[in-house]
């Protein structure tokens, strides 16, 4: 059975990249059946403008899914656990599985509190480990409009997890303040 280029090319594309680009959505709106919808949606632009696209698609793709997750693709839940930003805190010597999920429950759902650019910002920087000006281009801002994002976002999560006591996460910076007092 024969296919046209553009999908072969479209479909190799995604063999090679789509599992790190669903691990993105799927942090970007909380759960795996939404960040499968989410990349769907993403691959139906990235396929309608496939031809005109100059430069990397998949830099074309990962803005498109950051802006669709901003317009109102939010989620429940995520897959994947943990920013560097953020540490356990408290933890025992031998975690279970259960207090990994349950843990990472409470990060995605710390996350799923900020608002739609807060939360693309720091998956962005903190999970994607992208530069400002990096994370800037993605989203289409200056670093500055990125800076100051990610300061609000990272008060939040503070304010939020400091609110939710037993969520089992303390801010590294924190932790690392308290070791020099």
């Amino acid at each position: 059975m024969g296919h046209d280029p553009l999908t072969a090319d479209l479909e190799r594309f995604v063999a090679e990249r789509g599992r790190a680009l669903l691990r993105v959505a799927i942090l970007l709106t909380g759960s795996k059946e939404s960040g499968e919808d989410l990349l769907q949606a993403g691959l139906e632009r990235l396929l309608r403008h496939w031809r005109k696209i100059e430069g990397s698609p998949e830099a074309y793709l990962r803005k498109t899914l950051y802006h669709l997750a901003a317009d109102g693709h939010r989620r429940q839940r995520a897959q994947r656990k943990g920013l560097s930003l953020l540490r356990a805190g408290d933890a025992a010597p031998a975690v279970d599985a259960t207090t990994v999920v349950d843990r990472r429950d409470a990060l995605v759902r710390l996350l799923l509190q900020l608002p739609p650019r807060q939360r693309a910002v720091i998956v962005l920087r903190y999970w994607e480990q992208l530069s400002e000006a990096e994370a800037a281009q993605t989203l289409g801002c200056s670093a500055g409009t990125v800076k100051s994002a990610a300061s609000r976002g990272i008060a939040r999560l503070r304010e939020l997890s400091q609110a939710q006591p037993g969520s089992g996460f303390e801010f590294a910076e924190e932790r690392q303040h308290e070791h020099r007092l």
